[in-house]
């Protein structure tokens, strides 16, 4: 069974009974907590490495509550090219996609908690 996000709030996470507060990964089998990118507020593709290595259809990628992590348009290209559809979104709504569609498809998170 894929995780499943029981809420998020600013900071905090709760996924599966456990609560996080940082930043993390979901994949269709697991979470990857401590998720750190290497610009901090400025995804590369290079923080997405472990990601790639999974197969998946979809990543949703929150950029925090207030949105301030940019996903630059390489970053994005790079994500399509490795074969997957991509959602950008705040985090409150990238929690809402990844559960409405986590016991759809394979599909993974990278989820940015706090701004």
């Amino acid at each position: 069974m894929p995780p499943e996000i029981q809420s998020y709030r600013f900071g905090l996470i709760q996924i599966d009974g456990e609560r996080y507060r940082k930043d993390v990964i979901i994949f269709p089998e697991r979470v990857r907590v401590r998720w750190w990118r290497e610009r901090g507020h400025n995804l590369v593709p290079e923080d997405l490495g472990e990601v790639f290595s999974v197969q998946a259809d979809t990543l949703i990628i929150g950029q925090g509550a207030y949105g301030r992590m940019k996903v630059p348009e390489d970053t994005r290209e790079r994500v399509r090219d490795e074969g997957f559809e991509l959602h950008v979104l705040s985090t409150k709504e990238a929690v809402e996609l990844y559960n409405q569609r986590r016991d759809q498809e394979r599909v993974i998170a990278a989820l940015h908690l706090t701004c």
